[in-house]
């Protein structure tokens, strides 16, 4: 078996409007087209060359579960996720990345990654 890497990450919201305010109009993340008709609410939202997959159901808020996503310049963003009112950690070394943490309206985690 040869795993060629993450193709999404799933994570569940409470409100698709919600949803969409926060990852698309704040994160600045893009929408994509192709989302199969499914008998449930959601968005397929580019990243890269990979996608989250949100779904409408219960969220729970997980202290470890995660998802990162790689940026170019870990402070510009954390200033520019700030200027949107959206609370985010401080920038941490990691071996020889650097790292912030923050959280979407239904407390999932979310990771910014600048590698090193």
């Amino acid at each position: 078996m040869e795993l060629l890497g993450i193709h999404h990450v799933n994570v569940t919201v409470g409100d698709m409007a919600v949803a969409r305010a926060f990852y698309i109009d704040r994160l600045g993340l893009t929408e994509r087209t192709d989302r199969p008709h499914f008998p449930f609410d959601g968005a397929w939202i580019d990243v890269g060359g990979q996608q989250i997959h949100l779904v409408v159901g219960t969220p729970r808020t997980p202290d470890r579960d995660h998802f990162a996503m790689i940026v170019g310049d870990l402070d510009a963003a954390c200033e520019a996720l700030r200027l949107e009112g959206i609370e985010v950690s401080e920038p941490r070394g990691v071996a020889t990345s650097r790292q912030s943490f923050l959280r979407d309206p239904w407390g999932n985690l979310i990771e910014l990654q600048q590698v090193g």
